[in-house]
């Protein structure tokens, strides 16, 4: 299948993003400035716009159709991160009692470390149990 890709310029950084003609399928930070290759799917204007209402807060919830490649525990893991609420944050320990398993904490986190599409897929919603920060693939 063909694959479609955009820089797009956020408040947070630079992203390159890639849908194929039925859904998004990858959205990385980059600091590659040198490459432009912008493509004018359809899906890729409007996450755009959408991506721009987000960060002017306008936007809470994305409408794009997502297909990340991943295992299928992978794309569980990742659909328990689409339930968190926008402007709310759980622990790694919350979320895999939300997964269903509460034991598989590690596994959950290093799911949460191979998602491929950022923002949407919201990762960045969930913190250390003490509050902190961890590490994130776009940096903190």
């Amino acid at each position: 299948m063909k694959h479609f890709q955009r820089f797009i310029e956020i408040p947070i950084g630079r992203l390159i993003v890639i849908c194929d003609n039925e859904a998004i399928i990858s959205i990385y930070f980059t600091n590659d400035v040198s490459m432009n290759d912008n493509n004018d799917h359809p899906l890729l204007l409007q996450l755009e716009k959408e991506l721009g209402e987000y960060f002017m807060g306008k936007r809470t919830v994305f409408t794009l159709p997502l297909n990340p490649n991943g295992t299928a525990f992978q794309k569980e893991v990742w659909e328990t991160l689409r339930t968190i609420p926008y402007s709310k944050t759980i622990s790694y320990a919350q979320e895999a009692i939300q997964f269903g398993n509460p034991k598989a904490v590690r596994a959950v986190a290093n799911a949460n470390g191979r998602n491929p599409i950022s923002i949407l897929i919201p990762c960045h919603r969930v913190i250390a149990t003490g509050g902190g920060l961890g590490g994130y693939s776009g940096g903190l």
